[in-house]
């Protein structure tokens, strides 16, 4: 499977392996605060969808420079055509 496609699956309790991670005070104190506020449904899930999100940021920010690299990069009239089309 590649790195893309394994970025997108969300935290899923058939699929695990079990590890030890430190984080700062804060860090933890949020993610718990997150759970008991319903934000999260657990601490491990928040942290395993924070994971999947940077990896595919990770992922496109690649397959964009791939791009540039192959085709140089995006002209003024590609950003004014993005801005419209995103309508920014």
């Amino acid at each position: 499977m590649s790195l893309g496609r394994a970025c997108l699956r969300r935290y899923d309790w058939s699929m695990t392996t079990k590890i030890a991670i430190s984080l700062p005070d804060e860090q933890v104190s949020a993610a718990r605060q997150a759970v008991k506020d319903g934000r999260a449904a657990s601490v491990s899930a928040l942290v395993s969808e924070a994971l999947a999100d940077k990896l595919q940021v990770d992922t496109l920010a690649a397959l964009v420079a791939d791009i540039i690299a192959e085709d140089g990069p995006p002209s003024p009239e590609d950003y004014a055509w993005a801005e419209q089309a995103l309508r920014l």
